[in-house]
């Protein structure tokens, strides 16, 4: 008996702990979101001077490969040579200010951003505010560069993205866009905006197709004497549902609307880069850089690394990110998120391990 209420009195303990957790998360959530409403603006950018930071990386290796005399007459040498050149900097800005003719002695400007795209292309509400400030700034002798990813997603909210990119090429600043491990569908979609298009050697591009998929439970609701309406004004307002039953008709329909957006898709990609064989390449397949270049799907087999390290030879690289400020709710729920998909990841790699031997 006593054991008993030793277990009682602990399992009560435990649940006055749980319920007053929940109740100092529920707290720190709801004043998160107050503080969120509340907070001017909803983000703040972050620019970071890349050639500073390969700079630094340089000194570093410099530091720990040479000796201490040589490292000393290396590092004085370099500071003597970025003095030299920030006084050029001025030198020419200040021309440039007292006579426009002048202006193309301004060391060109670099920006680069990110794009790492899910179904929703939910990153383009930050790549527009980063769009947004660079074009209030850069001049048609600077450039952006965008390393994109994603596999794809809805068509509205990749056409959202891409006239994002397209608002880019209107001010006739230059367009490059550097994918290292995908740009399928819709992020394909997008990729054909640039003007210089350069993919690693196996990263996926293509997916130039339209899918439409969903499960139908009709059957199976009328196999248990359930009846789901659906009261509609317009032919077509609705074609393939959950849970009403798939028509000849409605399946023709949708499958129109396929066809209708496909084609639309590659005029799309035959307008922004004329060079493709649209036909060959429009049939839904993926191909690796290498492949894509033979198909003129790309201009040059690189990485990102390669471009931005050679774009601080002779300009100023900034990469320039926009971050959403989230609420303490938003914050907890991308950590739980984060920790799942940790898991699920370390189980799939032990299974892996404990079933493959190389």
């Amino acid at each position: 008996m006593e054991y008993f209420i030793d277990y009682v009195l602990f399992v009560a303990k435990v649940a006055t702990l749980v319920v007053a957790f929940m109740f100092v998360l529920g707290a720190l959530i709801s004043a998160g979101s107050r503080g969120k409403k509340s907070a001017g603006g909803k983000g703040a950018l972050q620019i970071v001077h890349l050639n500073d930071e390969l700079e630094d990386m340089r000194d570093a290796i410099r530091k720990s490969v040479l000796d201490k005399d040589e490292y000393k007459q290396e590092h004085k040498a370099e500071k003597k040579r970025l003095k030299q050149e920030a006084k050029e900097r001025k030198r020419a800005h200040s021309a440039a200010k007292a006579s426009e003719e002048e202006e193309g002695n301004i060391k060109k400007r670099v920006y680069v951003l990110d794009f790492e795209g899910d179904i929703e292309a939910s990153q383009v509400e930050s790549l527009r505010e980063e769009i947004t400030a660079v074009l209030s700034l850069a001049s048609p002798s600077d450039e952006v560069m965008l390393r994109l990813e994603s596999p794809g997603g809805m068509v509205h909210a990749y056409g959202l993205a891409s006239s994002q990119l397209q608002r880019i090429r209107d001010q006739g600043i230059t367009l490059t866009i550097c994918v290292d491990k995908v740009a399928a569908s819709g992020g394909y979609m997008m990729a054909c905006l640039a003007n210089r298009l350069v993919a690693a050697p196996f990263a996926i591009l293509g997916s130039i197709g339209v899918l439409v998929q969903l499960p139908n439970f009709h059957r199976l609701l009328r196999k248990h004497d359930v009846d789901y309406e659906t009261i509609t004004a317009g032919e077509f307002k609705t074609t393939l549902t959950t849970f009403g039953e798939i028509t000849q008709k409605g399946r023709d329909k949708v499958k129109e609307d396929v066809e209708d957006m496909h084609t639309l898709f590659k005029d799309w990609v035959k307008e922004h880069r004329p060079v493709v064989e649209i036909d060959s390449i429009a049939t839904g397949e993926t191909w690796v850089g290498l492949q894509a270049l033979e198909r003129q799907m790309i201009d040059a087999v690189m990485t990102s690394d390669e471009c931005i390290v050679k774009a601080c030879e002779d300009a100023d690289v900034y990469s320039v990110r926009y971050e959403i400020r989230q609420s303490i709710g938003d914050r907890l729920g991308s950590a739980i998120h984060s920790t799942l998909d940790r898991t699920v990841l370390a189980w799939w790699k032990r299974a892996r391990e404990s079933g493959f031997y190389s």
